[in-house]
């Protein structure tokens, strides 16, 4: 499949299979909204060690990142760029407080779908974007519990909607493999992919208090909330995730898992 970016290559930091953008947040924020109205399209995927960890495991997944704008998200991405380039990111760009900032600085009347969560979390979540966020319009939502059969209705749906940008919100890796899969179809400049964020928008889950965001420590507190789902993500997965990137940074090999 083939992707139009809205402007040129950046540099970006290869962490195994995964290439991720060294964009400051403003820079980001101000490339992603000049896609809207330009005639090109962009994904965008948020990589944290999570995800990274995936992509190492999985040349499916890291292959479609290979088609999104990869965004740095926490200190597990932090860690890999400091390691095998010398150098880590300007800003966090973690979804949850990411796309707020994008939303705030859209101009007015652009159109937001949202697309993921359960059918009571999507909803909520749109009343709290449409309220927090003035400027937007939120056109649509629709929760990402669907059979396969669904998936032409719901396209059809979202383009009815004539959104600027869709938000889908199922965690990864189902919505960057998601909106790959279907990219060909989405009459969609600008797709982002975000995690937990309507679920943290209508107040299913708490965030972190500021100490723990300002010091990439959000995940020992996401740990403390959800120990049973979240337990080997946060602690074998941390794990491995550090030893494939001291393998890569002793083997010079970063651009493979």
């Amino acid at each position: 499949m083939t992707r139009k970016i809205a402007t040129t290559d950046q540099e970006s930091v290869q962490i195994g299979p995964v290439a991720i953008a060294r964009l400051g947040r403003e820079a980001a924020i101000r490339r992603l909204l000049a896609v809207p109205g330009s005639g090109n399209r962009l994904a965008v995927a948020f990589a944290n060690a999570h995800g990274l960890l995936l992509a190492m495991d999985d040349p499916a997944f890291a292959q479609a990142l290979s088609r999104f704008l990869v965004l740095n998200d926490g200190i597990g991405a932090e860690i890999g760029a400091r390691l095998l380039s010398g150098t880590g990111f300007e800003d966090n760009l973690n979804g949850t407080d990411f796309v707020p900032a994008l939303l705030d600085a859209a101009p007015v009347g652009t159109r937001v779908y949202l697309f993921g969560a359960r059918p009571e979390v999507a909803e909520r979540a749109a009343g709290m974007f449409a309220a927090r966020h003035p400027a937007i319009a939120v056109c649509g939502w629709r929760s990402g519990y669907f059979d396969e059969a669904e998936l032409p209705q719901i396209v059809a749906d979202i383009n009815a909607a004539r959104p600027d940008i869709l938000l889908v919100a199922m965690g990864n890796p189902r919505q960057e493999l998601l909106i790959d899969r279907l990219w060909a179809d989405l009459d969609v400049p600008l797709a982002l992919g975000v995690g937990a964020l309507f679920d943290f928008t209508a107040g299913e889950v708490t965030r972190a208090p500021s100490f723990f965001r300002r010091n990439g420590l959000e995940w020992v507190y996401r740990l403390g909330q959800e120990p049973k789902r979240l337990g080997q993500r946060y602690t074998t997965g941390i794990l491995r995730y550090l030893w494939k990137i001291l393998y890569l940074k002793l083997s010079g090999k970063s651009a493979r898992a």
